[in-house]
């Protein structure tokens, strides 16, 4: 009877490993899946922004139908934090391009692979905005 249970004991061990096992890989893909969305959210939100800034006139502060001149502040990334970030990630003005197009990346906190971070990016143009794009 002693080796029956020892057999079941480590039974019982093994089993609860693989479900601990299971259950932190589920929680890493979810987390990450959750980082993507929120950055994917902020980013759809200051390419909104950047099509204000885009059709404000230049009397007004805006681009006068044109990005250039498009700042961090103008497209909201200073209004995150001082170093335009926030809890989802931090952001940046990528490509100003020729004045109708623009590109913000947004680099999330939670690592894809373990070594890479959530990457996504957004092309804002003068009539549409682009896919927002994963890199990672």
């Amino acid at each position: 009877m002693g080796q029956q249970q020892l057999l079941l004991i480590i039974l019982g061990v093994i089993v609860v490993g693989i479900a601990v096992a299971v259950g932190i890989s589920m929680f890493t893909e979810n987390a990450v899946s959750s980082n993507r969305d929120a950055v994917t959210n902020d980013l759809v939100n200051l390419a909104a922004r950047a099509q204000q800034f885009f059709r404000r006139p230049t009397t007004l502060g805006g681009g006068g139908n044109s990005f250039v001149g498009l700042t961090a502040d103008a497209a909201g990334l200073r209004k995150l934090t001082r170093d335009a970030s926030n809890p989802n990630g931090t952001y940046s003005i990528t490509s100003a391009g020729t004045g109708t197009t623009v590109v913000i990346q947004g680099v999330g906190k939670e690592l894809v692979d373990g070594t890479n971070p959530v990457t996504m990016e957004i092309h804002i143009f003068r009539n549409q905005t682009d896919s927002v794009v994963a890199i990672h």
